[in-house]
Formats: structure tokens, sequence, C-alpha cells
């Protein structure tokens, strides 16, 4: 079991680090400031088997970073991480490049010829960047039984193999299925996934749920 390093404190970051902690492994969450009350309840929440700390203090713990920051505000917060805390180490971006400034919907700050993940990768070249879970509702990200009996598609990219075997690993002790994780190759895939965000957020409008994911069929 790892390390691990949540970055974040809003609902993603609760739920990743709640299921991180359920399968065995250590968790320290990260935010702006040592005494963040998000984070403060999350180590509550858990009877202290979890702790908390600044960007930096979770990433010099974290063996692996789960970056479940804003991600119009992921560079910031990784940056505040600090480049040595974070070097050599996997980072599993989830977070997705969503710009509110102009109101509901959110429209893509970063798409088509870029993504969030290749920023991060380009920011934070010693590190292995792995795009991941980033196009569902977090608690389907920890749950696929919740829906089908978890037969739907959930897919990694990223430039280092090794790194994308690790997030594999992890994504099946959340209970999905091998052949459901589908490696889409570099980083550069990322603004695939990055960009099925508007469609998602109009599924959402139309159905006002956001339990349902993809499933690829061939």
């Amino acid at each position: 079991m790892s390390k691990i390093a949540v970055l974040g404190t809003g609902n993603v970051g609760d739920t990743i680090g709640s299921k991180l902690l359920e399968v065995g492994h250590t968790v320290m969450m990260g935010s702006r400031t040592a005494d963040n009350e998000k984070a403060k309840a999350f180590v509550a929440k858990h009877n202290g088997k979890a702790s908390a700390g600044t960007f930096a203090d979770a990433a010099a713990f974290g063996e692996i970073i789960f970056n479940c920051t804003a991600g119009v505000g992921s560079i910031e917060a990784l940056t505040l991480a600090g480049e040595k805390n974070l070097n050599g180490k996997i980072i599993v971006d989830i977070a997705n490049p969503l710009d509110f400034s102009k109101g509901m919907p959110p429209t893509l700050a970063i798409c088509n010829t870029h993504s969030l993940g290749e920023e991060i990768q380009k920011a934070f070249p010693q590190t292995h960047v792995v795009k991941a879970l980033n196009t569902m509702w977090c608690g389907i990200m920890v749950n696929p039984a919740m829906i089908n009996g978890g037969d739907h598609s959930t897919f990694v990219s990223g430039n280092d193999a090794s790194a994308k075997e690790e997030v594999k690993k992890i994504l099946k002790s959340f209970g999905w299925a091998e052949k459901n994780i589908l490696d889409l190759g570099d980083i550069t895939k990322a603004r695939g996934t990055e960009m099925y965000l508007p469609l998602w957020l109009s599924i959402y409008g139309a159905t006002n749920n956001g339990a349902f994911n993809v499933k690829i069929v061939s």
C-alpha cells in the first residue's frame, strides 16, 4: 500500500481520499492552508486515519499524488506543492479545465490542441502524469458497480507505461475491471477525455442525473 497525497478538499478530493483509505492506503489531504476546515473535517470523519496539511506538506508525504483541484487552478496548486516534492512521482490528474467565469454551463479553458494533463506534464517534466477518471461523476469513479453492474469504460493516458500500470492497479482496487480500463496512449490523449466534458454536461443537463457513464462497444 502507498502513501498518497490528495490535493483538493472538494467533493472529488473527499470521495477519492475516502476510497483510498478504504482500500488500505495512507492519505494526506493537501490544501492552501494547513488548517483548512474541509481538510480537518475529512481527517475527523476518518477518526484520524488520514492527515492534512498544505499542498507542499501533502506532496512531500505522498508517493503518488492525486490532483483533485479545480482544473483552472491546478498548475498554481501544484506549483505551491513544490517541484522538489513532486519530482519522480506519479500525478494522477483527474481534474478538468472548466471555466465558470461566464457562468453555467462552463467552457473549457484549454482544449483542442492542448490539455490540462499536458500542461501539468510540461510544467513538471520530472513527474509522470496519468490522466484518469475525469470523464464521470466522482461517485462512479470509486464505485463503478453503481451502474450497469460495473460494466462501463474508463480511460488512462500518459507518457510512462509503468506509471499507467500503477494507476490501473488503483483503479482495479476501486472496482474497475481490467477489460474496462482503456489505455488511450500518451498524455496528448487527455485532450479527448477533457473535451468530452461539454457532452457530459449536456447529458447531465438533459437527464438531471450525474450517475451515468459511457461504454465502448465494438
